[in-house]
């Protein structure tokens, strides 16, 4: 059973919710990995705005052989509304549910969505990053804030997402001439190596592997076709 710390409940109002991200913003820390990680995790989510069932998945991957190691899902209920730059507390429950279904611990954890590149620099991957107490980062397919200019049409090509003038992400091609993603750090990593295990974690597709195979996991739950 993969283990996380509990840093609060979740029956909070919209206004709470904004005052917890601004105090636990502080909490979140930037830093460069200590070890080579050898596991990764893919998280996702997958549920309808207005209704409350939420399908959770983590898929975890071995680094040097890309191969599925372990997969963890759960269906579930959500205890938040859908409000945009407060999903964390829509998703991450249900997100750790299923990772306590889980018998590895992976190293570090990659999120569809993001993390310093938020609002007030603590979405889902800052967030759940200080309950993992592991490295923890986003992997986002689309804009929540901030700009950048296009990076170079190659892959692995990347240039900077700002937001009142912090360095909050990166937009990141990791195809040729295909839209880039958005990477940034959650907690406990740095920019750089979140890039660097992004562009690792590339199996053909735009999205890399460890958010595309929780994405593909989730669907299946979602759809009936996979009972866990």
């Amino acid at each position: 059973m993969a283990n996380y710390q509990h840093l609060h409940d979740w029956n909070l109002s919209p206004t709470e919710a904004v005052i917890l991200q601004n105090q636990l913003r502080t909490q979140v820390r930037i830093q460069p990995l200590t070890t080579t990680p050898k596991t990764i995790a893919g998280c996702d989510i997958s549920f309808n705005k207005f209704e409350e069932t939420v399908y959770a998945g983590v898929v975890v991957i071995d680094l040097e052989t890309m191969e599925t190691i372990e997969e963890a899902g759960v269906v579930s209920t959500a205890p938040f509304p859908y409000i945009p730059g407060l999903l964390s507390f829509r998703e991450i429950p249900s997100l750790l549910e299923a990772w306590a279904k889980l018998t590895i611990e992976p190293d570090v954890v990659m999120f569809d969505g993001h993390g310093t590149a938020h609002p007030r620099r603590i979405g889902i991957a800052s967030h759940a990053g200080l309950f993992l107490n592991r490295p923890t980062f986003g992997c986002g397919k689309s804009v929540l804030v901030g700009k950048y200019e296009e990076p170079a049409l190659e892959r692995g090509s990347w240039s900077p997402m700002t937001h009142y003038k912090d360095v909050i992400g990166a937009a990141l091609r990791t195809k040729n001439k295909v839209n880039p993603v958005y990477v940034s750090p959650g907690n406990l990593i740095d920019l750089e190596t979140a890039i660097a295990l992004t562009l690792q974690c590339d199996g053909g597709y735009r999205i890399p592997e460890p958010t595309r195979r929780a994405h593909n996991l989730v669907n299946a739950l979602r759809k009936g076709e996979k009972v866990m």
